[in-house]
């Protein structure tokens, strides 16, 4: 092993975060990693400080220098007006993938599922993380869903490569497309075309209820698991919980240049300062670090140790058992039995090898041929709550819009005019869709719709928002209204 240390971030954070992060640094210097620890502060007292971030400008410069960080977790102040930590992180350093492994230890950890050994690839940038949020109405919020076709695509080939190169067979998606058709639509159709060029690891897709449902009663039949961000947030942790305990997950976040480290688990308050917090989620964020900057034999001697303190009945109260556990201990007991056992081996267990260890994955998506896109209506939302949804639609279609028409009308994605029913119920937020008065789909000018909305404007009517209406080589860029 070379001698050259190499330069890490490392944050303590907030909660039982110093606690597990100095023994976690403890293991690490015992095995003899070679690191050199730049050490910044982030979380609650940045916070209190009025950076809303929670993250100052001279972290980010040690970040993009080192590339590295080794995160304790953090303290988000209650109340509105602060950023999540995590997510600004994440997005602005470009971490896509959310590496989560999770293992049963059976029967030294309490689980159903004494076979349980999966990983969970998380997209990590978009969908309903990307934070967009907006109260419209009285009555309506909303919360925008971003999902991309290159976002996509680094996440899924991301997934297929982890599993080649770690010798996983198969690789399941985890989508809602019934439902969302167009942006979970979107990820499985790149999961379908991206699995073909992989014909040695199956594939196999997976609606989230009922794969959710088949990973907490049979976690056994999945390898690897790609899903988009919100999905992947929550199963990661029912996959965690099932295998034995949320305290023992470690976790990567990885992007082409940059890469993060840390426990699965929040910063437990409620138990800071005691001394009994499990530190072996960060350890194992940590040993996925030394495999990702390329010290996998120390990686190894670590896992092995763990592992081996483990089988020793060496635990921490939240995994204790009476007639299994040989001693409850506290965090920096647990890190001592470790360092005592740097060398040993596990003999329950089967022993741990990073010699063969992949290099990080790269991964890419294709630039496409752009489709023809060409603008065919408009959705105009507005704030109305003078009546029926007939009489909203017969106010609209009393006003001249031409070259446009009312199509429909929907409130919360149901069709309410024309043809609406009385027990639908309605809220105050109306869907409004226009389109040409003569050709269907035929295509429209923005001065057009400046016209409408000025239209609209003149007679007192409170639009809230619009969204175009594209057609894409002439296939829907949009979807259609519930009864439309």
């Amino acid at each position: 092993m070379s001698s050259m240390k190499t330069s890490i971030t490392v944050a303590y954070g907030d909660g039982i975060g110093p606690e597990i992060m100095e023994a976690t640094l403890r293991i690490l210097d015992a095995a003899g990693a070679q690191l050199a620890p730049e050490v910044v502060e982030i979380g609650e007292k940045v916070y209190k400080r009025g950076i809303t971030s929670g993250i100052e400008d001279g972290t980010w410069e040690s970040l993009r220098r080192t590339q590295v960080f080794l995160k304790a977790p953090i303290t988000t102040p209650q109340g509105g007006g602060f950023k999540s930590l995590n997510v600004t992180t994440r997005k602005t350093l470009g971490l896509f993938a959310n590496v989560r492994p999770c293992q049963a230890y059976h029967p030294y950890v309490e689980t159903r599922h004494p076979n349980l050994n999966l990983v969970i690839i998380r997209e990590n940038e978009e969908d309903l993380y990307a934070g967009i949020e907006h109260r419209q109405t009285d009555e309506v919020v909303q919360c925008l869903k971003l999902i991309s076709r290159p976002g996509c695509e680094k996440i899924i080939r991301y997934a297929f490569e982890y599993a080649r190169a770690y010798k996983r067979h198969k690789v399941t998606c985890f989508t809602k497309d019934n439902i969302m058709k167009m942006t979970d639509g979107l990820f499985r159709r790149i999961f379908d075309e991206v699995a073909v060029e992989y014909p040695d690891i199956e594939n196999e897709h997976w609606i989230i209820d009922i794969g959710s449902a088949l990973l907490a009663d049979e976690p056994e039949r999945f390898g690897v698991i790609v899903t988009l961000n919100l999905y992947g947030d929550i199963i990661s942790d029912i996959a965690a919980q099932i295998a034995g305990s949320v305290g023992m997950g470690g976790s990567a976040n990885v992007g082409d240049q940059c890469a993060m480290f840390e426990a699965i688990h929040g910063s437990a308050p409620d138990i800071a300062g005691r001394g009994i917090a499990n530190p072996s989620g960060l350890i194992n964020g940590a040993i996925m670090m030394l495999v990702h900057i390329g010290q996998g034999n120390v990686a190894a001697k670590i896992h092995n140790a763990w592992l081996k303190t483990i089988e020793d009945g060496v635990h921490t109260g939240d995994i204790y058992q009476g007639g299994i556990s040989h001693s409850r201990v506290g965090t920096q007991a647990f890190a001592n039995a470790i360092i005592e056992r740097l060398g040993q081996e596990p003999t329950h267990f089967k022993p741990v090898s990073y010699a063969s260890a992949p290099k990080p994955i790269h991964v890419t998506s294709e630039r496409r041929v752009q489709q023809r896109k060409e603008l065919v209506g408009v959705d105009v939302f507005l704030d109305w709550s003078k009546g029926s949804a007939k009489e909203l639609g017969d106010a609209l279609t009393a006003q001249h819009t031409a070259p446009l028409k009312l199509k429909m009308i929907t409130n919360r994605g149901v069709k309410v005019y024309p043809d609406g029913i009385p027990e639908t119920f309605c809220t105050d937020h109306w869907r409004c869709r226009f389109v040409s008065k003569e050709v269907p789909d035929s295509t429209i000018s923005k001065q057009t719709l400046i016209d409408l909305l000025q239209t609209l404007n003149n007679v007192g009517f409170d639009t809230i928002k619009t969204e175009n209406l594209y057609t894409f080589d002439g296939q829907l860029g949009y979807s259609l209204g519930q009864g439309e």
